[in-house]
């Protein structure tokens, strides 16, 4: 069996030492190395969950702070806060907890 000249050409250059020790050198960062690209795609995918949930906590704590000033500031709201949150009433009155199913 005959090789065709351009594999053979081809084949001869894949045994030169630099391109093996290149292919072993690629195939060690690519998949064996501490910072392999596995573990690089799983690190970016973690990272932009990571922000999605700092944005969203990053509001959750702008409203909680303005909740909170408008708490510490109108008696009204802190007054309706403390009726709903914690069913607390005045000594004339009674409360009623409507639960929907």
């Amino acid at each position: 069996m005959t090789l065709d000249p351009r594999l053979k050409k081809i084949l001869e250059r894949l045994k030169n030492k630099y391109v093996i020790a290149s292919a072993i050198f690629l195939l060690w960062i690519l998949f064996f190395d501490q910072n392999n690209l596995l573990n690089r795609i799983s690190d970016k995918r973690n990272l932009r969950d990571m922000k999605a949930q700092k944005e969203y906590y990053e509001e959750k704590i702008a409203n909680d702070i303005q909740r909170t000033h408008e708490l510490e500031t109108d008696d009204e709201n802190l007054e309706k806060f403390a009726r709903e949150q914690y069913l607390m009433k005045k000594e004339n009155e009674d409360v009623f907890v409507i639960v929907e199913k």
